[in-house]
């Protein structure tokens, strides 16, 4: 699969407080670069909880969102940067 990067790499927030809706994507590429399985949470914009999935160490995925969402994560381990999925 190919990917267009929409923006910079960030670490994520690490609170309901601290998510980000990376540049109002609606594909944001996660990857955890630590050792440990880490909690990744997705929150309206009014944060109000949508959802949450584990992201296991080095693993790295693409995370289907509205604009408006935002995303966060039990660690700053885990970065994310908003993507077009090409293909």
């Amino acid at each position: 699969m190919k990917v267009n990067v929409l923006g910079t790499e960030a670490a994520c927030g690490t609170s309901s407080t601290n998510g980000s809706n990376f540049g109002s994507g609606t594909c944001v590429r996660l990857h955890n670069s630590g050792s440990t399985a880490r909690l990744v949470s997705v929150e309206t914009a009014g944060a109000s909880l949508i959802g949450t999935f584990t992201l296991g160490a080095g693993s790295t995925v693409n995370c289907s969102k509205n604009p408006t969402d935002e995303v966060f994560a039990a660690h700053a381990e885990v970065l994310g940067v908003s993507v077009g999925i090409i293909g």
